[in-house]
């Protein structure tokens, strides 16, 4: 049972308006100021500000991490994407298997390169692809799945797994929200032939501008990847494929290896933060399911409710910032109109972006903050 703070903590807000951010990076820029711009001072002091040696130590301290034998820094998490499928060979005529209820990026990597997205509906539960319609989009000119990891909860890797082995598909991980989540103590990006991760400053792991990263065990993927993020060029001013500007530069990465020391510290407050979200909301809301034998690192944590537009502007007028991922599914998405799919198509994800709300979810949101959030969803639906 929720009890929210005693009344010696709630008596000095009283009734006040409180002003709680969404996200608030300068708060953790404070607690870990002095490594940080020790970390700034020396890149900027080496001269070196695109590859080097923080950008290696980094892929190998988050390769560590993970438990996979390579990792590839890039530019930006959907560059980590799109250099994934170039270095798999994907092509005009080729189909993907994915999720319409993710960002983007998951699916424009795939048409960019010609290539045609298949959408497969969402679990309920998890808001990741339900695997009990994933082989039913399977066709002969299927060539891989990207499940996506959505919020902090792995999709079901084991049943995937089954299904591509059996069909001799790839699969690529887009764990952008989820480094650090697991399934039966094996991290995100272990599962597949490889795995993207984004750090948008907002991401569990952030740099101070775009970056991202591919982690594999294929030495192949890997090798293929580094050329093409180098323009496609192994040796210097010699160009073997068509490639990208797809570098991870120094200065995001010495800063992620900064907060990589941090990230164990800050998923633990994040579940703890989800923890008392869900003991204060259950009876009101229908709050975030953990599966068993899954570690949610909550990237985002995400309540549905029929009434969210009627809470959003409640929680606004109270000083509460919300976010809604994602209010429209890629299916019904103009850019997506090609591919033919219609208001119906997949009427799980179609729900689910008709009533989620996301909630400040941050680690150094405070006890005080988090007990305001509460009681004003308790007192909206008391109203």
């Amino acid at each position: 049972m929720w009890k929210g703070l005693t009344s010696t903590q709630d008596s000095r807000r009283g009734d006040k308006t409180m002003n709680v951010p969404f996200l608030d990076l300068k708060r953790q820029y404070r607690m870990i100021k002095d490594e940080i711009d020790d970390a700034l001072r020396r890149v900027v002091s080496s001269g070196i500000y695109i590859g080097g040696e923080e950008v290696s130590s980094f892929e190998r301290e988050i390769a560590e991490y993970v438990s996979v034998r390579n990792a590839v820094g890039v530019s930006s998490g959907t560059d980590a994407l799109l250099a994934t499928l170039m270095a798999l060979g994907v092509k005009k005529g080729d189909e993907v298997i994915t999720t319409p209820f993710t960002f983007i990026a998951t699916a424009e990597v795939i048409s960019l390169l010609g290539a045609r997205p298949v959408f497969v509906d969402i679990d309920e539960k998890t808001f990741n692809i339900d695997t009990e319609r994933l082989e039913k989009a399977i066709n002969k000119k299927t060539r891989g799945i990207i499940p996506v990891h959505l919020f902090g909860h792995m999709a079901e890797m084991d049943r995937i797994k089954r299904i591509a082995e059996a069909h001799g598909l790839w699969i690529v991980e887009d764990a952008a929200q989820s480094i650090g989540a697991m399934l039966n103590g094996r991290m995100a990006c272990s599962f597949g032939d490889a795995g993207c991760l984004s750090f948008f400053p907002s991401k569990n792991l952030g740099a101070f501008g775009d970056g991202g990263l591919v982690l594999t065990n294929d030495d192949s993927i890997a090798s293929g990847v580094r050329i093409i993020k180098e323009h496609g060029s192994e040796k210097r001013y010699h160009h073997s494929v068509i490639g990208l500007n797809g570098r991870l530069d120094a200065i995001q990465a010495a800063i992620l290896r900064v907060k990589l020391r941090y990230l164990e510290s800050w998923i633990e407050r994040r579940i703890e933060h989800a923890r008392v979200y869900n003991e204060g909301l259950d009876e009101f809301v229908t709050i975030p399911l953990t599966k068993e034998g899954y570690r949610h690192v909550f990237n985002q944590y995400c309540i549905l409710t029929d009434r969210r537009d009627e809470l959003a502007k409640f929680l606004n007028e109270r000083g509460i910032p919300t976010a809604i991922y994602y209010p429209k599914p890629l299916h019904l998405q103009p850019v997506f109109a090609y591919l033919g799919y219609g208001e119906g198509d997949f009427p799980v994800s179609e729900r689910i972006s008709r009533q989620i709300l996301a909630l400040p979810v941050f680690p150094e949101l405070t006890l005080e903050e988090q007990d305001y959030i509460i009681k004003s969803i308790r007192a909206f639906f008391n109203l």
